[in-house]
């Protein structure tokens, strides 16, 4: 246990850069936590950690050191939490995270259903639009909308979306209604920078290289929404984003027959935590929830 604790003060020393706040977070002295750290490179052979007298730096081996550190522990713990799993009900900190609008729409409302269930467990909901690498940032479930590579983590599919062209009933109405991919050549197409997911599939990319120049290009897929309810003309988004606006009539979905493949929604998480407490409650309640969600 001795080794453990060793590494669990190297990693803490790194996330907080600092050997003293790392003391007063695991009730060590600065002494102490500077001597772990200490023998702990010599037992290396290498430097972890690069000191001067206004902060603390991991080296370059101390990155993958600590790397693969956070890594050997959360299997540790998970082999802990697998025993007494069923025995254990959440609580603690679960960190999750997902994109923006799915996250707001489909994510919290999971959180909000475990955080009545389990009053002492806390949620922190990281929403965002890029890719977060769970080990290095602390995460215990990431939901992913994409085709994912084989890596180290677990990966549970719960459900899929699927891509979709839309415009307002008005412009619709002005332009004619689009009944195949050459037919757009001759609309106004609203076009969602960096957004590679949801410009893949249907041709799309290239109807808007043989077609007149995009009328609106936008970074953000709210403002591509919003624009095409105003009736600036047609976009490319997942299912899930216009779900309320095609409800409420602002948008009508086109070429309904797309044959594009569905994107996965998949729950990652570190090898060895499907079965902490915390980790299994959100899983169950996020399938429970997607079941009876049209996406």
């Amino acid at each position: 246990m001795d080794r453990l604790r060793t590494l669990r003060t190297f990693i803490c020393v790194a996330e907080q850069s600092s050997f003293a706040e790392a003391g007063r977070r695991l009730s060590m002295s600065p002494t102490t936590v500077t001597r772990t750290i200490a023998a702990l490179e010599a037992s290396l052979g290498v430097q972890l950690l690069r000191r001067t007298t206004r902060s603390v730096r991991l080296t370059e081996e101390g990155a993958l050191f600590l790397e693969r550190c956070r890594a050997g522990l959360a299997e540790i713990d998970g082999a802990f939490d697998s025993v007494r799993g069923n025995r254990s009900a959440p609580r603690g900190t679960l960190t999750v995270t997902a994109p923006v609008m799915f996250g707001r729409m489909h994510v919290l409302p999971v959180v909000v259903e475990l955080l009545r269930q389990y009053p002492e467990l806390q949620v922190r909901l990281l929403l965002l639009d890029r890719v977060v690498r769970l080990v290095e940032e602390g995460i215990d479930v990431a939901v992913r909308i994409a085709e994912l590579p084989d890596s180290s983590l677990h990966m549970l599919r719960i459900g899929q979306v699927r891509r979709v062209l839309s415009a307002s009933p008005a412009y619709l109405a002005e332009r004619g209604r689009p009944n195949s991919l050459a037919d757009l050549r001759e609309h106004d197409l609203i076009v969602i920078e960096n957004e590679a997911v949801s410009q893949r599939g249907l041709g799309f990319d290239e109807v808007r290289r043989s077609g007149r120049p995009a009328r609106l290009s936008v970074n953000h897929v709210d403002a591509a929404i919003a624009a095409a309810v105003a009736g600036l003309g047609v976009v490319r988004t997942l299912s899930y984003q216009i779900a309320e606006d095609v409800a409420a009539g602002r948008l009508e979905t086109i070429l309904s027959d797309d044959t594009a493949p569905a994107l996965p929604i998949s729950l990652l998480f570190q090898s060895g935590r499907r079965d902490h407490p915390n980790v299994r409650a959100f899983i169950d309640a996020a399938r429970q929830h997607l079941q009876g969600v049209s996406l």
